[in-house]
């Protein structure tokens, strides 16, 4: 193949990928605008919009996965308005999006993993600082639905989940996540350390590629201490990105891939928008950081 040719493919496969998702979000729409009218032709009452709340990320494949899972969502939930925000480095960043649902309300509910600054400062003060009714859901973990996307992963990297005892005794896990000096991140991701640790039968340790120890290195060598020498590493990470390459690139045997578009993680965005929409608001004050 030429090199004019090769380009031309790779023009053609990113139009395509560009109309296919403008597609979904034209059938979404007219999902969307067709579950307000009841079969009596009345109007019913919109409800919530969702808006996930992203990180953001350089990394142009971050990007494409959370567009892709929003589609799965919209999939999902047809007459739901997904909407999608960054906190920075991509665009639309949430204040842009939150202008232009107006006073509207929303639920925005962040593609993070664990509580830190970002979920109990950043995004409410981005939603007070609007005029949209909104409310905040929490972290997406621990939770149930992330162990299901955790362990498809593994299993896709090679991890199998039936083991002799003697490969058992030697076999862990590292749940390798971002990082924050927030100490309540540290306690959602042991706890899903812990949950995923019942589900494989292994020892699971979380390790963080910045601001948080122990280090992927560090907890490397204290399972080797252990004379465990069969180590995967769980990419706890919902998108391609920087911190997930870094770690991945320190496997010793295998590394998974990031969460990014597992069916767990659309049906988990989905469990927190419904959690939040159901929470009563006892006052006005809640309405940002329910």
């Amino acid at each position: 193949m030429t090199a004019s040719n090769h380009l031309h493919d790779e023009s053609t496969t990113a139009h395509l990928d560009s109309t296919a998702h403008l597609m979904n979000r034209i059938s979404s729409q007219l999902a969307s605008q067709l579950s307000l009218v009841s079969l009596d032709g009345s109007r019913r009452p919109q409800p919530p919009a969702l808006v996930v709340v992203a990180h953001g990320s350089r990394d142009p494949r971050a990007l494409s996965t959370v567009r892709a899972l929003l589609d799965q969502v919209r999939a999902l939930r047809p007459g739901l308005p997904v909407h999608l925000g960054h906190i920075e480095l991509n665009e639309p960043l949430l204040p842009d999006t939150l202008a232009a649902l107006g006073d509207r309300r929303a639920i925005l509910v962040p593609l993070l993993l664990s509580r830190g600054y970002h979920i109990k400062r950043d995004i409410p003060e981005m939603a007070a600082e609007s005029s949209v009714r909104a409310r905040v859901a929490g972290a997406l973990g621990p939770h149930p639905l992330l162990v299901e996307a955790l362990t498809a992963r593994l299993v896709e990297a090679g991890w199998r989940t039936r083991m002799d005892e003697p490969t058992r005794g030697e076999s862990a896990v590292i749940l390798a996540a971002a990082g924050s000096r927030d100490p309540e991140s540290k306690v959602d991701t042991s706890r899903t350390a812990r949950l995923l640790a019942d589900r494989l039968g292994v020892p699971v340790i979380p390790a963080y590629a910045t601001t948080a120890a122990p280090t992927v290195p560090d907890a490397l060598a204290a399972l080797a201490a252990r004379g465990r020498t069969r180590v995967a590493i769980a990419s706890y990470f919902t998108a391609p990105g920087r911190f997930a390459t870094e770690c991945a690139e320190k496997a010793p045997w295998m590394a998974s891939a990031p969460l990014g578009t597992h069916p767990a993680m659309a049906r988990l965005l989905l469990h927190r928008y419904d959690r939040t929409a159901a929470t009563p608001v006892t006052t006005t004050a809640e309405l940002a950081t329910a």
